[in-house]
């Protein structure tokens, strides 16, 4: 089964391949998602890789804290979007 990590303080210049590529080291990766503005199309800093979960566990406790870029990443199992509260 699939487990979804969240990849965050990446730098803006970090691209899909790249993060794959960083990530395939610790397994096969299903697939990478960097988040980027709606208005602008700038990188937000911050994705998520999908790998099988056994991989994910070694990718996150090396990865974490790692510094990539000149900067710390955040890595850490993704959680659910929580649903958006409701404004009357």
């Amino acid at each position: 089964m699939a487990t979804s990590i969240y990849v965050g303080n990446l730098s803006w210049s970090a691209t899909q391949e790249g993060v794959e590529s960083l990530f395939s080291s610790f397994g096969n990766v299903h697939s990478v998602n960097l988040i980027s503005d709606r208005e602008t199309g700038r990188a937000r800093g911050f994705g998520f890789v999908e790998m099988d979960e056994a991989d994910a566990i070694n990718a996150i406790a090396a990865l974490d804290g790692k510094e990539v870029d000149g900067r710390n990443l955040r890595v850490n199992k993704a959680e659910p979007k929580k649903p958006a509260a409701r404004r009357w």
